[in-house]
Protein backbone atom coordinates (compact mmCIF):
# COMPACT_ATOMS: atom_id res chain seq x y z
CA UNK A 1 0.00 0.00 0.00
CA UNK A 2 1.08 3.32 -1.21
CA UNK A 3 1.73 5.55 2.19
CA UNK A 4 0.45 9.15 1.90
CA UNK A 5 2.75 11.84 3.83
CA UNK A 6 1.60 15.24 4.19
CA UNK A 7 3.10 18.16 5.79
CA UNK A 8 1.49 19.76 9.30
CA UNK A 9 0.43 22.42 6.94
CA UNK A 10 -0.87 20.24 4.35
CA UNK A 11 -3.28 18.50 6.56
CA UNK A 12 -4.41 21.34 8.66
CA UNK A 13 -5.71 22.60 4.81
CA UNK A 14 -7.37 19.13 4.29
CA UNK A 15 -8.80 18.22 7.92
CA UNK A 16 -11.37 20.13 9.66
CA UNK A 17 -9.73 20.96 12.89
CA UNK A 18 -11.05 18.60 14.70
CA UNK A 19 -10.32 16.37 12.49
CA UNK A 20 -6.62 17.54 12.89
CA UNK A 21 -6.56 17.42 16.32
CA UNK A 22 -7.84 13.74 16.34
CA UNK A 23 -6.00 12.02 13.34
CA UNK A 24 -2.86 14.10 13.48
CA UNK A 25 -2.59 14.63 17.74
CA UNK A 26 -4.08 11.87 18.61
CA UNK A 27 -7.15 13.30 19.90
CA UNK A 28 -10.15 11.81 20.97
CA UNK A 29 -14.00 12.85 20.89
CA UNK A 30 -16.24 13.35 23.52
CA UNK A 31 -18.24 10.28 24.19
CA UNK A 32 -21.95 10.32 22.33
CA UNK A 33 -20.96 13.38 20.25
CA UNK A 34 -19.98 11.57 16.94
CA UNK A 35 -21.85 11.54 14.05
CA UNK A 36 -21.31 7.67 13.48
CA UNK A 37 -22.24 6.35 17.16
CA UNK A 38 -25.73 5.84 16.18
CA UNK A 39 -25.26 5.12 12.50
CA UNK A 40 -26.70 1.87 11.54
CA UNK A 41 -26.64 2.06 7.54
CA UNK A 42 -25.06 -0.36 5.37
CA UNK A 43 -21.78 0.81 4.20
CA UNK A 44 -18.12 1.10 4.73
CA UNK A 45 -16.38 2.88 7.49
CA UNK A 46 -13.26 4.65 5.39
CA UNK A 47 -10.04 6.93 6.76
CA UNK A 48 -11.60 10.51 6.74
CA UNK A 49 -7.93 11.64 6.09
CA UNK A 50 -7.08 9.25 2.65
CA UNK A 51 -9.94 7.31 2.29
CA UNK A 52 -8.71 3.96 2.63
CA UNK A 53 -11.74 1.50 3.68
CA UNK A 54 -11.19 0.51 7.19
CA UNK A 55 -14.35 -1.14 8.92
CA UNK A 56 -17.76 -2.48 7.51
CA UNK A 57 -20.85 -1.62 8.54
CA UNK A 58 -21.16 -5.42 9.34
CA UNK A 59 -18.81 -5.71 11.82
CA UNK A 60 -19.86 -2.42 13.94
CA UNK A 61 -22.34 -3.28 16.98
CA UNK A 62 -23.73 -0.93 20.23
CA UNK A 63 -21.05 -1.65 22.73
CA UNK A 64 -22.05 1.10 24.93
CA UNK A 65 -19.61 2.93 25.02
CA UNK A 66 -20.60 6.26 23.42
CA UNK A 67 -18.03 5.40 20.17
CA UNK A 68 -18.43 3.94 16.88
CA UNK A 69 -17.41 -0.08 17.40
CA UNK A 70 -16.32 -3.14 15.49
CA UNK A 71 -15.35 -6.17 15.97
CA UNK A 72 -12.56 -6.23 13.25
CA UNK A 73 -10.78 -4.51 10.30
CA UNK A 74 -12.29 -4.50 6.81
CA UNK A 75 -8.99 -6.22 6.14
CA UNK A 76 -5.80 -7.13 7.37
CA UNK A 77 -3.09 -4.58 6.59
CA UNK A 78 -5.87 -1.38 6.40
CA UNK A 79 -4.89 -0.26 10.41
CA UNK A 80 -2.01 -0.75 12.32
CA UNK A 81 -2.02 -1.07 16.34
CA UNK A 82 0.80 0.79 18.32
CA UNK A 83 1.06 0.19 22.53
CA UNK A 84 0.48 3.30 23.92
CA UNK A 85 1.03 4.24 27.49
CA UNK A 86 -0.61 7.68 27.26
CA UNK A 87 -2.92 9.42 30.03
CA UNK A 88 -1.31 6.57 32.28
CA UNK A 89 -2.93 3.88 31.17
CA UNK A 90 -1.72 1.08 29.04
CA UNK A 91 -3.85 0.71 26.03
CA UNK A 92 -3.35 -0.32 21.88
CA UNK A 93 -3.87 2.48 19.52
CA UNK A 94 -5.42 2.40 16.08
CA UNK A 95 -4.14 4.08 13.21
CA UNK A 96 -4.53 3.82 9.51
CA UNK A 97 -2.19 1.94 7.64
CA UNK A 98 -1.85 4.47 4.42
CA UNK A 99 -1.60 8.07 6.75
CA UNK A 100 -0.94 7.04 10.01
CA UNK A 101 -4.49 8.68 11.37
CA UNK A 102 -5.18 8.03 14.56
CA UNK A 103 -8.48 6.41 14.81
CA UNK A 104 -9.05 5.07 18.30
CA UNK A 105 -8.08 2.12 20.14
CA UNK A 106 -8.58 -1.37 20.58
CA UNK A 107 -9.65 -3.57 23.34
CA UNK A 108 -10.39 -6.90 24.21
CA UNK A 109 -13.60 -6.63 25.69
CA UNK A 110 -15.67 -7.42 22.37
CA UNK A 111 -18.21 -9.48 21.13
CA UNK A 112 -17.69 -13.04 19.41
CA UNK A 113 -16.46 -14.10 17.20
CA UNK A 114 -12.96 -11.77 17.44
CA UNK A 115 -13.66 -10.64 21.12
CA UNK A 116 -12.12 -6.93 20.34
CA UNK A 117 -13.52 -3.46 20.39
CA UNK A 118 -12.35 -1.70 18.14
CA UNK A 119 -13.44 2.08 19.45
CA UNK A 120 -12.95 4.38 16.66
CA UNK A 121 -13.63 8.76 16.68
CA UNK A 122 -16.49 9.48 14.42
CA UNK A 123 -14.52 12.34 13.53
CA UNK A 124 -11.92 10.04 12.03
CA UNK A 125 -14.70 7.88 9.84
CA UNK A 126 -16.06 8.91 6.53
CA UNK A 127 -18.89 6.82 6.19
CA UNK A 128 -20.06 5.60 2.49
CA UNK A 129 -23.40 3.63 1.94
CA UNK A 130 -23.75 0.72 -0.39
CA UNK A 131 -26.95 2.48 -1.43
CA UNK A 132 -24.83 5.28 -2.63
CA UNK A 133 -25.89 7.74 0.36
CA UNK A 134 -22.84 9.12 1.87
CA UNK A 135 -22.25 10.28 5.26
CA UNK A 136 -24.97 7.44 6.38
CA UNK A 137 -27.83 9.88 5.05
CA UNK A 138 -30.76 6.72 5.15
CA UNK A 139 -34.16 6.63 3.49
CA UNK A 140 -35.32 4.83 6.77
CA UNK A 141 -35.98 7.21 8.92
CA UNK A 142 -35.25 4.72 11.95
CA UNK A 143 -31.57 4.82 10.37
CA UNK A 144 -31.69 1.37 9.11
Amino acid sequence: MEQLNLSESEWRKRLSPEQFHVLREAGTERAFSGRYNDNKADGIYRCAACQLELFDSADKYDSGSGWPSFTQPIAAGHVVEHADVSHGMRRVEVRCARCDGHLGHVFPDGPPPTGLRYCMNSVSLDFRSRSGNANGASSDPSGA
